[in-house]
């Protein structure tokens, strides 16, 4: 009994301890990002994902991260485990937007934009700048 009460306790401590460490890493992570110094929080951002695979924020970061290396296959791929696991991201969604935009994905744009326009709260502004947007290139294309 005393051998299972010792195990018990020492996996407890391990498991406060790998928690506490992933969420150290995202904020540690955080505060790199926001200091410019990219390659180091893009380590711990990934680092984090491996403590806490459902932290849709860290795949956020990576995604702007990637945005900044200009690698769009790794910056969608970590919007789309954005809106996997968080559905509502306005900011993830509105990149991928953006990204479709770029692409000419008119049909995506419209299908996201509508999304968007349903879980919209602080970026709901960037609505008339997509549809501009998208009306200026259907009219490039009809061109």
């Amino acid at each position: 009994m005393k051998k299972l009460l010792v195990f018990l306790i020492i996996s407890l401590s391990f498991f406060v301890t790998k928690v506490s460490s992933g969420e150290n890493f995202f904020n540690n992570a955080k505060n790199l990002y926001e200091e410019g110094k990219i390659e180091e929080s893009k380590f711990l951002f990934q680092r984090n994902i491996v403590f806490n695979p459902k932290d849709s924020q860290s795949y956020l970061y990576l995604a702007k991260i990637y945005q900044t290396e200009e690698n769009e296959k790794e910056m969608e791929k970590n919007l789309n485990t954005t809106l996997l696991l968080k559905p509502d991201s306005e900011e993830a969604m509105y990149m991928l937007i953006d990204i479709r935009l770029e692409k000419s994905d008119f049909d995506q744009v419209k299908e996201l934009k509508d999304k968007f326009a349903k879980i919209c709260n602080e970026l709901c502004s960037k609505i008339d700048s997509i549809e501009e947007r998208l009306k200026n290139m259907e009219a490039k294309n009809e061109s």
